[in-house]
């Protein structure tokens, strides 16, 4: 693993760390978490919006356990 030094200003600083004891997380946790987050990790995908558009099928509300199924193993 790499070591990278992050200037910060105060008030950012200040969030990043009240958001590690709120969460019960190291600094280096959270900003693992964030920076991921942001430009992407391996195997990872969010689904922005499930519905934002239209599949012209009636069943997306049954099916969605099985829509995300499916989307998440072609992610893998």
């Amino acid at each position: 693993m790499k070591r990278t030094t992050v200037k910060l200003p105060n008030d950012l600083d200040a969030k990043l760390r009240h958001e590690a004891a709120r969460r019960g997380s190291t600094i280096a946790d959270l900003m693992r978490e964030a920076i991921e987050a942001h430009v992407g990790g391996p195997a990872r995908r969010r689904l922005i919006a499930a519905k934002a558009g239209r599949s012209g099928r009636r069943d997306t509300a049954r099916r969605i356990e099985e829509i995300i199924r499916q989307e998440t193993s072609r992610s893998r």
